[in-house]
């Protein structure tokens, strides 16, 4: 048996040994996740989830963090910080098969019952690696943006790749249905929805005081990358359609179309009131600052972003697309069409102007969270799918 986590760390053997029954599983497990994280996102909060989890229930984890040489992701430090294991593998861009060489050498070191990947690099070169060393190979799904010819080339050979591997969570219906389309055998797909936890939030007034909003101005808040497939253009064009403008807007985080965004923006005649902030580290304690929180996205899995809206008990207006609405009804927040700028409008408005009925959509919200996306269950599902995947060498049907 390898060895594990807790039990190098000073835990008792016996309530390590109940920790496993609990979760179904005979014996500690050893999982190596794979991912090149950013600087933020929803990818590496769930993968930052997902891997103290276990680690917390007993297993030895490690997380293989692909980076270009001389970069830091503030992911590796959480992770660490959290009792897992972490292994830097640098390389220079686009030096594929070096990294897939250290790749197959962390596989070596490692010695996982399985591999689970994060994201289409870490899917393209991992997945390669594990078929390559005779390692399970579990990926998760986390959604398709589309965006430029070279990005939709790139998910067409993550998708292909896929049909490869021994199970592909799927953290969305919508996600899981392109799978199957895609080629991917039904049997292999596994829907499971992301998880949240709750984490350290700053009170109403400490948020606004980091944001440095210093009047009594409604704040609208919206979080994400700036990109087409998040909508931000779609914010915009709502935040123009409010009828009046006392009011702030707020965006957190960045990308390549800052510049054009901060342009319409002043076409539109609401640059002065509207903050950009770029990347924010642990933007989701900043939350309670929002008198309001929009997703606008063309396209989503299971947003994380949206869980940190709903755990800080702010009122959500959000477009209907992928995963949503298997998180949110009209009982817990507004939901509207995509490409509908009108209707976001309408509904901040609805959010601002009857202050009463979106507290009790957001406690709703915030109810449901805690309760169909507690992480207790998805930690055991995945534990039972590395268990499966290790000891057939494919999932049970």
């Amino acid at each position: 048996m390898r060895n594990c986590g807790i039990c190098s760390g000073g835990g008792s053997l016996a309530n390590h040994d109940v920790r496993h029954r609990v979760a179904g599983i005979p014996r500690p497990l050893t999982v190596l996740h794979l991912a090149a994280p950013a600087t933020e996102g929803g990818l590496e909060a769930v993968v930052l989830e997902l891997t103290g989890g276990l680690r917390a229930l007993g297993h030895r984890v490690v997380l293989a963090a692909v980076q270009d040489v001389g970069a830091e992701a503030p992911l590796l430090q959480r992770v660490s910080d959290g009792g897992v294991e972490v292994l830097r593998l640098e390389v220079a861009p686009r030096a594929y098969r070096s990294e897939c060489r250290l790749i197959q050498g962390a596989l070596e070191s490692v010695r996982p019952d399985v591999i689970h990947t994060h994201g289409y690099r870490a899917d393209l070169i991992g997945g390669l690696a594990a078929r390559r060393a005779g390692v399970p190979w579990v990926v998760t799904a986390h959604g398709f943006t589309g965006g430029d010819r070279k990005n939709r080339f790139y998910e067409w050979l993550q998708r292909r790749g896929f049909r490869r591997a021994e199970a592909v969570i799927a953290v969305s219906a919508s996600v899981q249905a392109r799978l199957i389309r895609a080629g991917v055998r039904p049997d292999r797909v596994h829907l499971l929805p992301n998880a949240w936890s709750h984490k350290p939030l700053l009170s109403r007034e400490e948020a606004r005081r980091r944001l440095k909003l210093t009047d009594d101005h409604p704040v609208i808040g919206w979080v994400g990358r700036l990109t087409a497939e998040k909508g931000p253009d779609l914010f915009l064009e709502a935040l123009a359609g409010l009828p009046d403008r006392h009011w702030c807007a707020v965006i957190i985080g960045d990308g390549k179309e800052r510049s054009v965004l901060q342009a319409r923006a002043r076409e539109l005649g609401i640059a002065g009131q509207v903050r950009w902030l770029g990347l924010v580290p642990q933007a989701a304690s900043l939350y309670p600052a929002f008198d309001a929180w929009v997703l606008s996205s063309r396209t989503e899995g299971t947003p994380i972003a949206l869980f940190e809206a709903l755990s800080a008990h702010v009122p959500v207006v959000a477009t209907a697309v992928g995963g949503v609405p298997d998180v949110i009804s009209p009982a817990e927040a507004i939901l509207v069409p995509t490409e509908a700028p009108a209707a976001i409008a309408a509904g901040i408005r609805e959010v601002l102007a009857d202050p009463d009925a979106a507290r009790k959509r957001s406690a709703a919200g915030h109810n449901r969270l805690a309760t169909a996306f507690a992480p207790a269950a998805w930690l055991e599902a995945h534990l039972r799918l590395y268990h499966s995947v290790s000891q057939t060498g494919s999932p049970e049907a």
